[in-house]
């Protein structure tokens, strides 16, 4: 039984220290938005990702770190509207 609340302690502390792991009230489109911007965070941080797809794209390296940081704000859309209670 102890065990069992050592694990629920730290799932706690990880989601309180780190957003993206979400936490018991996370809606889905928080989720896939945390999802998606670490995905570009990750595109722009590695400098060889980041030529790959921009000779795809066949844009400088330039426009498309731009394009990206663009997609950054609001990866998935605006938020749903929430029900009222």
């Amino acid at each position: 039984m102890g065990d069992r609340y050592n694990i629920h302690s730290q799932l706690e502390h990880l989601q309180s220290k780190y957003i993206g792991t979400g936490h018991a009230d996370t809606t889905k489109w928080e989720w896939l938005t945390n999802q998606h911007r670490d995905t570009y965070a990750s595109y722009l941080g590695h400098f060889d990702m980041l030529n790959h797809l921009s000779l795809v794209e066949n844009e400088s390296r330039a426009r498309v770190r731009f394009n990206i940081m663009e997609k950054m704000l609001q990866p998935c859309g605006p938020p749903p509207k929430r029900p009222e209670d």
